[in-house]
Formats: C-alpha cells, sequence, structure tokens
C-alpha cells in the first residue's frame, strides 16, 4: 500500500469538539493518513474536604436534642393513640461503663421529658418484672471525647449516644446523638462505681456500649445484651440499694444476680466485695474479693484504684490495700503466671514525670507482691504514665480516679 500524506488538520473539527472521530472520516475522503488518537488527558479531582467537626452545644441542650430525637423516632413507627411502656438501663461512660452524676441528671432530664412532651411513653423502673413483659428499652453513652470524637488525647466535649429498642421485635427503634460541652457537667461517679475497688474489660458492659454506639434504627439487639438484660436489671436495684445505704438489702440482690446465667461480671464481683467489707464481714470480703481477682485474671486485665499520695510513692493511709495486693499476690502464684504491673497516671502535669512516676509506682506494687506470696521474680514492672487514660479529662479528681489505677496483665513469658 503506497504511503499517505497525513491529513492537514481541521480547524473546525477541533473547534466544534469532533477530534478524531472527524479525522478519520476526513482520511476515508481524501485519501490521506488519519491522526493518532490521543489518549484522553485524566483531570485530577480534588480531594473532599472533609467534614467540619460537630459543635458541642450546652449540656442541658446536648441532653434534649438526643431525647426529643429518640421519643419522635419512636413515635414515628407506633399507632396513632399507642401507649408504650419504657425502662431505662442507666447510662454509662462509653468507655469504663461507670454511671456518675451526669448520666443520672440526663436519666431524670428524660423522664420529665416523657411527662412534658410525650405522654405516649409511660416510664417505668428498671426491674425484673418491668423486663419481663418486654417494653422498651433506653439505653445510653457519655463520653468524654477529643475533637474527632474519639477517647483518645485531649479531650474537648462529652459525646452522647442514646437509643430505644423493642424488645418484642428485638430491633433498635430509635437514635439520638449529640454532642455536649464540658462546662457544667459533674462527671464524679455515683456512690458504688466511686467506691468498686477494680475495672477490666466485661462482655456484657461491652454489649449495653454497642447496644449503643454500634447500631443504627433497624439493627438487631446485641444477643449479648438481651441474654444478660435480666440480670443487668437486678444488678441495677443491687447498686441502687447500695447507694442507699442499704447494704443488707444490695448484697441480696448481688448474690441473686450472681446465680443467673449472666451473673459472672465485673459489677457483681464488686458488689459483693464491697457490701460485705461495709458490714464488716471481713472474711466473706476478702472471699469476694479473690473471686473479683480470678475474674481479672481470666480477662487478663484487672485495673485497680490503688491510691498514693500526691507525687509520692507511699500509698494512702487507712485503705484495704495491703489486702488487695495480698490476694492478688496469692491467686496469681497458685496459677503460676507471669504478671505485668503497669502503672498509669493522669494527663496533668510533665509527660515524662508522670511517666516515670507511675514507673515508681509500679515498681513499689512489685516489691509489695514479691515479698507477699513465691511469685519467683513472675512479676515485671512498666510505667504507661497517661498513654492509656480510660478517662482523660486531667481533673485529678474522683471523676477520673481510673486513670491513676495499677493494672495488673497475665503475660507469656517473664
Amino acid at each position: 500500500m503506497p504511503n499517505l500524506p497525513p491529513c492537514a488538520p481541521s480547524a473546525g473539527t477541533e473547534r466544534f469538539g469532533f477530534g478524531w472521530l472527524a479525522g478519520a472520516v476526513l482520511a476515508l475522503l481524501t485519501g490521506c493518513t488519519p491522526p493518532a488518537q490521543q489518549p484522553p488527558v485524566a483531570v485530577a479531582t480534588p480531594p473532599a474536604a472533609p467534614p467540619p467537626p460537630v459543635q458541642p452545644v450546652p449540656f442541658p441542650t446536648a441532653v434534649t436534642n438526643a431525647a426529643d430525637a429518640v421519643f419522635a423516632g419512636a413515635l414515628a413507627r407506633s399507632q396513632p393513640g399507642e401507649r408504650q411502656i419504657v425502662v431505662i438501663d442507666p447510662l454509662v461512660n462509653g468507655v469504663t461503663g461507670e454511671q456518675s452524676a451526669a448520666t443520672q441528671q440526663i436519666q431524670d432530664r428524660i423522664v420529665a421529658l416523657a411527662r412534658e412532651k410525650y405522654p405516649q411513653f409511660d416510664v417505668q423502673p428498671f426491674s425484673a418484672a418491668e423486663v419481663r413483659a418486654s417494653p422498651n428499652v433506653m439505653v445510653g453513652t457519655f463520653t468524654p471525647v477529643n475533637t474527632q470524637g474519639q477517647t483518645a488525647g485531649a479531650r474537648e466535649a462529652y459525646r452522647f449516644c442514646l437509643v430505644m429498642v423493642d424488645l418484642r421485635i428485638g430491633k433498635t427503634i430509635a437514635k439520638g446523638v449529640a454532642r455536649a460541652q464540658m462546662d457544667g457537667v459533674d462527671a464524679t461517679p455515683t456512690g458504688f462505681f466511686r467506691d468498686s475497688p477494680a475495672w477490666t474489660n466485661d462482655a456484657n458492659v461491652k454489649s449495653y456500649i454497642d447496644t449503643c454506639q454500634a447500631t443504627k434504627v433497624g439493627d438487631p439487639i446485641s444477643q449479648t445484651y438481651l441474654n444478660g438484660i435480666l440480670t443487668a436489671s437486678v444488678v441495677a436495684e443491687a447498686i441502687s440499694a447500695y447507694d442507699a445505704n442499704h447494704y443488707r438489702e444490695a448484697l441480696a440482690l448481688y448474690q441473686s444476680a450472681h446465680q443467673m446465667p449472666a451473673g459472672n461480671q465485673l459489677r457483681v464481683y464488686n458488689g459483693l466485695y464491697l457490701t460485705n467489707w461495709k458490714m464488716g464481714q471481713e472474711e466473706a470480703a476478702t472471699e469476694a474479693f479473690g473471686r473479683l481477682v480470678d475474674f481479672g485474671l481470666d480477662n487478663n486485665a484487672l485495673g485497680m484504684k490503688i491510691l498514693f499520695r500526691p507525687a509520692s510513692t507511699a500509698l494512702e493511709q487507712g485503705g484495704p490495700y495491703e489486702m488487695w495486693l495480698r490476694q492478688i499476690a496469692t491467686h496469681s502464684a497458685a496459677r503460676n503466671v507471669c504478671l505485668q504491673v503497669t502503672g498509669n497516671s493522669s494527663p496533668s502535669g510533665s509527660p515524662a514525670l508522670n511517666e516515670q512516676l507511675s514507673l515508681l509506682r509500679a515498681e513499689y506494687v512489685q516489691r509489695v507482691l514479691q515479698a507477699d506470696a513465691p511469685l519467683n521474680n513472675r512479676v515485671i514492672a512498666t510505667g504507661a504514665g497517661a498513654s492509656k487514660n480510660l478517662i482523660g479529662t486531667g481533673a485529678d479528681d474522683l471523676s477520673d480516679a481510673l486513670d491513676r489505677r495499677v493494672e495488673f496483665k497475665v503475660i507469656p513469658t517473664c
């Protein structure tokens, strides 16, 4: 085939966007070589701007906004004129599972709001009798977070999540979220949680938190939460009795909860120890504390609120710390495990000094453990400073006592 001359460019075809196709047609008509097809030019798409951070509002406004959203969402799914029974499974901190003065205020406001604006909802006490009737249940979390809404770094606001679930159908039917300013929020734990000596991850508490934070409307309720809700109602009654100084009644309720299928949980063991201790039954309290230690070691993390004097490695006077450490040493030795003791601190002050002080306190506890039981040097001490804060507000008071905990963890080797 003879070599053909290239086709001359056509201003018209380029101007009107016909491009390569028009050039090919021209080649067929005139016998010239069509222009090569040019690949399309990729146009970079600028990245989408991140959404602006959620602006926190005053605490009362956040409570009202979230509660209004839940009540309105539940009404939209109900029949006209239908009256619904609602119980509130007490709200908690979304990391620690603790109840506080703030979560109690939220619950009181929800009850008042139902009476004022939503007469279709009959709010009843959270009790085993009410739960057996399969009512709607409200759960909620109130958690200090940073500007990105995460439970890390400097806490700037409270993330508030509120959900209503229908036990009859086993699904989430309404959800409300809000962000509250930190001003005016009293995060002091209520009596039982203030006095509880230990903290660890607990599947029952996690299922409660996930029922609020990890679900959307229409999702099924966590099976773990459903399986434990009757036990949770008995535990809630026990906590109320403890906070009212009715220790004998509280002890009977904790014992009842312990016999239930979901009774193997942190709140029950803390309650059995505390009520016996408050009643002066030291032998029973010591035995109950031993079971609490075993539960923590089984979960591979046991955080103890062992309080030291400010900026010191000396223990506060008057606490039952010697018994606590003796039980931890004895039960760890019986298991023949390697134990890592980690000191923690709040974020206030110098990070370097906090890390050093947390290590010195862990080393002090290490020496006590070695003296209390034949652990044969199977204990190591580390300091975490404020890197593992659960609350992170830096308040340095009862509200963030868990940030100054000493944590015990079973490790593979020493």
